[in-house]
């Protein structure tokens, strides 16, 4: 891999200077004039929850090539970033069967001419007729001669939504390019070894040795064999046999070596090429239809990998279980705790008016799930790749919820009293007699319920944001209802009420000690941003910290003052918060990747190549999709991840530990969430090294884990330990 990597950058160097010191002499080729990308759908329209077949078509300037998935000695394989409408999901990339390209004295996989790459796209269940379909593309390539130039294209198409039938303009297109991929293994291969070399064993019975011009195999692994070495093929009354050299004669020998065997057959007709797929190389039908995917045992709730087993109902009451859970969150409780102590306050207003109180508080909660449904449809349609929490991948979002809690710890610590004109921050709202104070909370609730996932919830969520605008809301609605209403309840049913403690000197002390939490909270908020943006924004958040505890101090000390010291200290305290909103809106975000992404501990970062080449090997893999903010993932890692006899067992089975952090937008990750019907972290896949992965629950336990890891093979988890 080194050589190859060392060689591809001597050759992007060796072509790029001598075309910059030449000026780029006439003749000189740009990247879209040695490749042409454009971007074809298969059906003339799209309906809904019928998957279709895009074709990413590359024609290539005569002598040039570009690569198959394992490039062989150099290069790089063709990347395809999809921005798609909510709902839809784009599957891998169907590779047809590759050439051995020669260049001196390397060998590389690849193609010459026009390649076609089909990738099969599935939309949602429910389409709007009078919305057209958007899908775009970023195509990134390294095409090459004896130099090599990156190049790039942005495609896009728009669709109607209709009867998706077959468009006629492109039969011919995709007939050859589904004639171009290997078709499932139709010979019997065993593997053995024999010193430096290894020995394909293709039981062919019947194959005559004057019908085989030639064959080569083409492995997925990038360093399984030497690509540059020939390969040795004979043909006799067992079958077909290829010898080839392996890569190092020090490294463990293969148990398997998933990839294609290509076949030159020579007939009557002329010569034909044969392909065939070994390993779990996904191979695309003639009716480019997949299977529905069965449920996964270990799954919470409805199966996520199909929505059609969830309805608007059973959405519905995922959502209000959902939300009703939330309540026991460490985001949401002290919140909740604080409104449940100014109730005690506010016990003597009678009946009527606290259940306006609880009213007021379930409409704050409904307005705010509404809002952030609205926000979150919007963003999707218009192609953004985000999810539940999307909001706190902003930094100046963060940092905002940070200084706001920090304000009300301070209202709650006795260190300020927040006067009706501010009456909107934290606890200074929600202690106060009006009715805005609770509609208000119910938003304070509603943002701070945002970092935490419960039960139920994922599911519900990630259906909404599949469906139609109505629906999603409606989805939305009854979370935001599950968690309105245990406080909703108390102030409906006066029993409850007269359950409560009488209102004394106790309930001061109290709301100081709830100050504690809400801290703590800042604390964690802050952390989250030194994950999200560089030293410098570090230094500048916490700066604003003290900005709020000098703007919450020169207010408080206004209001004693004489009238004119007053309104100076109070305009001292404005100019304050004016300059903590401008830091908050100006955080820089870090150019290095969170810290959640490092590899230690025997964790990968999370790219969704490196997964294919997992799979692609066979090899058991374990996906933890988590973000800096989000505290079930933190503590499903301290309670049921991180422990002993979890790590123990996944070294044992040879399980590979990938993480992928979504603290910051990650569209790789965000196609992963929605693959499974996720709008948000946690997510928790199990691949065994065959089939569909297993979808754990969102709330873990050491137990749950280590049972999912029984259904890992001893077998594979042994060839995952030698393959590495």
């Amino acid at each position: 891999m080194i050589r190859r990597l060392a060689i591809l950058i001597l050759a992007l160097a060796a072509s790029l200077s001598a075309a910059a010191a030449q000026g780029f002499p006439q003749g000189f080729r740009t990247p879209a004039d040695l490749v042409r990308a454009s971007l074809v759908a298969e059906p003339a329209a799209v309906a809904g929850a019928q998957p279709f077949t895009l074709a990413v078509r590359m024609q290539i300037k005569p002598g040039w090539h570009v690569y198959w998935r394992n490039p062989g000695d150099s290069g790089l394989p063709p990347e395809v970033t999809w921005t798609l409408p909510a709902g839809f999901n784009a599957g891998a990339i169907r590779w047809p069967a590759p050439e051995r390209i020669p260049i001196a004295t390397l060998m590389n996989y690849g193609y010459e001419g026009e390649v076609t790459l089909l990738v099969p796209v599935t939309p949602p269940p429910s389409l709007d007729p009078a919305d057209p379909v958007r899908i775009q593309a970023k195509l990134t390539y390294l095409v090459c001669e004896t130099e090599c130039v990156p190049g790039s294209a942005d495609l896009a198409l728009t669709m109607p939504v209709g009867k998706a039938e077959p468009d006629p303009a492109s039969a011919a297109l995709f007939a050859r390019a589904r004639a171009a991929l290997p078709v499932p293994a139709l010979w019997p291969l065993r593997l053995s070894s024999q010193g430096d070399t290894l020995r394909l064993d293709f039981a062919a019975t019947g194959l005559k040795p004057e019908a085989v011009r030639n064959a080569a195999y083409f492995p997925y692994a990038e360093t399984a064999i030497d690509n540059a070495a020939a390969q040795v093929m004979t043909v006799d009354e067992t079958g077909l046999h290829l010898t080839l050299a392996r890569s190092s004669p020090t490294d463990p020998v293969p148990t398997a070596l998933p990839g294609v065997l290509t076949v030159d057959e020579v007939d009557a007709a002329g010569t034909r090429r044969l392909a065939f797929a070994y390993g779990d190389e996904p191979v695309l039908p003639a009716a480019a239809a997949p299977a529905p995917t069965a449920p996964n045992p270990g799954a919470t709730g409805p199966a996520t990998s199909d929505f059609d087993a969830l309805t608007l109902a059973t959405a519905a009451a995922f959502a209000f279980l959902g939300g009703l859970i939330l309540n026991l969150m460490p985001c949401v409780f002290p919140v909740l705790s604080i409104k449940v102590l100014s109730l005690v306050r506010h016990a003597g207003e009678g009946p009527a008016r606290l259940r306006l109180h609880g009213l007021a508080y379930t409409a704050g909660v409904l307005a705010s799930f509404l809002a952030l449904a609205a926000a979150l449809i919007g963003l999707k349609s218009g192609g953004a790749a985000i999810g539940w929490g999307f909001q706190l991948q902003s930094p100046a979002v963060v940092a905002g919820l940070a200084y706001l809690l920090f304000a009300m710890g301070l209202s709650l610590s006795g260190a300020v009293h927040v006067g009706g004109r501010l009456a909107g921050l934290g606890d200074g709202l929600t202690r106060r007699a009006g009715l805005s104070g609770s509609f208000f909370t119910g938003v304070l609730a509603t943002l701070m319920a945002t970092p935490c996932t419960a039960p139920f919830m994922g599911s519900a969520v990630g259906f909404a944001l599949t469906q139609s605008a109505g629906v999603a809301l409606a989805v939305f609605a009854s979370l935001g209802l599950g968690l309105a209403l245990p406080f909703l309840l108390l102030t409906l049913w006066p029993p409850a009420l007269r359950a409560l403690p009488r209102p004394g000197a106790w309930m001061e002390t109290l709301k100081q000690v709830l100050a504690f939490p809400v801290y703590a909270t800042v604390a964690w908020l802050i952390w989250v941003l030194a994950q999200q943006v560089d030293p410098r924004g570090q230094l500048a958040a916490l700066i604003g910290l003290v900005l709020v505890g000098f703007a919450a101090w020169a207010w408080e000390h206004g209001r004693a003052a004489a009238p004119r010291t007053g309104r100076i200290a109070q305009a001292a305290a404005v100019l304050a918060l004016i300059a903590v909103a401008s830091l908050a809106v100006t955080l820089p975000r870090s150019s290095a990747a969170p810290a959640a992404q490092a590899a230690a501990d025997g964790v990968e970062p999370f790219t969704q190549a490196r997964l294919d080449a997992l799979l692609d090997a066979h090899r058991p893999v374990f996906i933890d999709m988590t973000a800096a903010w989000c505290i079930t993932c933190a503590v499903n890692e301290a309670t049921s991840l991180n422990t002993r006899a979890v790590r123990a067992a996944m070294a044992e089975r040879g399980v590979t530990y990938m993480k992928g952090d979504w603290t910051n937008q990650n569209p790789e990750i965000t196609r992963l969430l929605e693959k499974h019907g996720r709008s948000g972290v946690p997510l928790y896949l199990l691949y065994t090294g065959t089939g569909e992965p297993q979808v754990l629950p969102q709330i873990l336990t050491e137990g749950t884990v280590l049972a999912a890891l029984e259904a890992v093979p001893a077998a594979a988890g042994r060839s995952a330990a030698l393959a590495r």
